[in-house]
């Protein structure tokens, strides 16, 4: 028996989140409202996935308009919304076919399937093992974490599944050695980082990537999960390296706005093993949230919705620069790609958002004692000068308690 006493919290919330004190009752554009009316500077957008801000009108319309016609009818019935939306996301990509989820870890899980199948479908069943690499992140079903290898999502969880390797980000040698193993499946990548700490792979790096696993007929797969979707500038963070194409790409997050909804996009040869019955999902693809990603998709596709993130995501780099090199005793290191931005600190990442916080700016956290500004793209620039305001002040904030810390 264990020695841990059982307590009942309070909220009656299984108590896997460290919550912030504040909750929020609305939001327009990129502003969060309290009940009091408190207002807040979100530069988090419910991490990477309110693309399009809070209550844009046409996702707002396209809620309206579908929850009074059909909600859900289930997989073994033709949904003409995922065929539009599927016929969206492949003329804008590489892909061939999509499979729609809830969640982006689901569409992790769809891609690791798909990957696997496909080689058990050219005659080689060995071939089970997918490389990761340290920091990244893939969601939180038993799969991907395992696929991760963060030790601290994997402890207490029983046995590591096997087929997963993880390489360390930036170990060339130890990659090019797991890819030519016979057993090898996949590669599993994130071309920007998230929650490892907003470090993008570099372009040449990719384009390499995806030569090595062609020579060995490996299959590469790209978590877009949170930098694709017009994150980085790009439609998808991969573009940005060209001559980079995956097989199979994992997306969520903004394409949803909110809603839950996923998608796992692959090529058809990739794809060859997913046949009738060997995957599926009671709600993923149902018609109400393909009502809101097909109007999502849209708007974030738009060449002006690119050439706005490209133009502020500058802005926010040129501004934290000057701020590191104004601060060099808060800030290492300034990161990532496009409005994935990545800000390396000396004091302790948690202690200088809640100092954001103060200053009623949304920060998220990541690792490598980075905090990340991921904020609704369409975001404006005086927008994001308040926020570079509210860092420079949050940065006062820093200077002030680790000068009170340190030893006289």
């Amino acid at each position: 028996m264990s020695n841990v006493a059982a307590q009942v919290p309070a909220d009656h919330l299984m108590g896997v989140y460290n919550r912030a004190p504040v909750a929020f009752d609305r939001g327009r554009g990129v502003r969060l409202y309290t009940e009091e009316g408190v207002e807040y500077l979100d530069c988090m957008a419910g991490i990477a996935t309110c693309g399009l801000g809070h209550a844009h009108p046409r996702l707002v319309d396209a809620v309206k308009r579908q929850a009074e016609k059909l909600w859900h009818v289930s997989n073994v019935f033709r949904i003409k919304e995922q065929e539009a939306l599927a016929k969206r996301l492949t003329d804008a990509s590489f892909a061939d076919v999509a499979f729609f989820t809830n969640s982006g870890a689901e569409a992790l899980e769809c891609a690791l399937k798909t990957a696997r199948k496909y080689h058990h479908a050219n005659g080689q069943p060995e071939r089970i093992d997918v490389i990761g690499f340290d920091g990244s992140f893939h969601g939180r079903t038993y799969a991907t974490i395992n696929a991760a290898g963060n030790p601290s999502y994997v402890e207490g969880f029983g046995p590591r599944l096997p087929g997963y390797v993880q390489v360390k980000f930036g170990d060339h040698d130890a990659l090019k050695a797991a890819i030519a193993a016979p057993t090898t499946a996949a590669v599993l990548i994130e071309p920007v980082q998230g929650e490892g700490g907003a470090r993008a792979v570099p372009d040449h790096c990719l384009r390499g990537l995806r030569d090595l696993c062609t020579e060995h007929g490996v299959l590469l797969i790209f978590d877009e999960v949170q930098c694709g979707l017009g994150r980085t500038g790009q439609l998808f963070a991969h573009e940005w390296a060209r001559e980079a194409q995956p097989d199979i790409m994992a997306l969520a997050k903004a394409l949803g706005n909110g809603f839950p909804v996923g998608a796992c996009l692959a090529t058809a040869e990739a794809a060859k093993g997913m046949t009738t019955g060997v995957h599926g999902s009671t709600y993923g693809g149902n018609p109400f949230a393909m009502a809101v990603a097909l109007e999502a998709f849209d708007e974030l596709s738009k060449p002006e919705t690119l050439a706005h993130v490209r133009e502020v995501a500058g802005y926010f780099a040129q501004q934290l620069e000057g701020l590191k090199a104004r601060y060099p005793d808060v800030i290492v290191d300034i990161r990532g790609r496009g409005l994935l931005i990545g800000i390396k600190l000396v004091p302790n990442n948690r202690h200088f958002m809640v100092w954001a916080r103060d200053e009623k700016l949304l920060i998220a956290g990541g690792g490598d004692n980075c905090v990340r500004l991921l904020p609704p793209l369409i975001i404006t620039q005086a927008e994001a000068h308040e926020a570079i305001e509210k860092i420079e002040r949050a940065c006062e904030t820093a200077r002030t308690e680790m000068q009170k810390a340190s030893p006289q």
